[in-house]
């Protein structure tokens, strides 16, 4: 399930077990992810809060768009498979696809391509951005205060992708399930191994 061994069910204490309840709810199950946190649940409640700060400011599609282009450039397969999933909410799998490769499928506004432009950069070299990347985002109508919550998604999912993808969390069931085209296009990193 991962590189470091979790603590067994029979041996968890109330903290971690509140936490796996609050994702089984959720989830129907208890993601390999969460497993991870068993040690230290407090930072995974940390985690969610600010998550939920940074959604809080702004839309699905955008916040999805942004965290999908941040994992994929990140290569974390487990977070690219799982955003990409979400923005099918939006968008076609060709397109989710596309989008993956770095394109601008026409269901992409001109605001929208220029903010995943950026979203990319953030995740990819932060120190490379410029205050021409921010004035491009602005002559998109884009404000101050959403461009602070465009980089505040990349570099949260800069933290969770990296935790996860360094303790070798394998993908759960439903990743394997996804039709196979799409998990194929948006294994990014990690690959997704066989059922066990």
């Amino acid at each position: 399930m991962a590189f470091i061994e979790t603590i067994a069910d029979r041996d968890i204490d109330d903290d971690v077990r509140a936490m796996y309840d609050r994702q089984q709810a959720h989830y129907g199950f208890v993601p390999n992810y969460a497993r991870v946190f068993c040690y230290r649940p407090e930072v995974m409640g940390l985690w969610a809060q600010l998550q939920s700060g940074i959604k809080r400011h702004m839309d699905k599609r955008r916040f999805e768009l942004l965290t999908f282009a941040a994992a994929h450039v990140l290569r974390s397969t487990l977070c690219t498979l799982a955003h990409g999933k979400a923005l099918t909410e939006f968008f076609s799998m060709e397109d989710v696809q596309a989008i993956g490769r770095g394109e601008a499928p026409k269901a992409l506004s001109a605001a929208e391509v220029a903010m995943l432009v950026l979203g990319r950069k953030v995740a990819r070299d932060a120190s490379a951005v410029t205050a021409g990347d921010i004035r491009q985002l602005k002559q998109h109508g884009f404000a101050d205060a959403e461009i602070f919550d465009m980089v505040a998604v990349v570099a949260g999912r800069a933290f969770f992708s990296k935790v996860v993808e360094s303790l070798g969390v394998e993908a759960d069931a439903p990743f394997r399930a996804m039709n196979s085209e799409f998990r194929n296009a948006l294994t990014v990193g990690r690959p997704i191994m066989p059922s066990q």
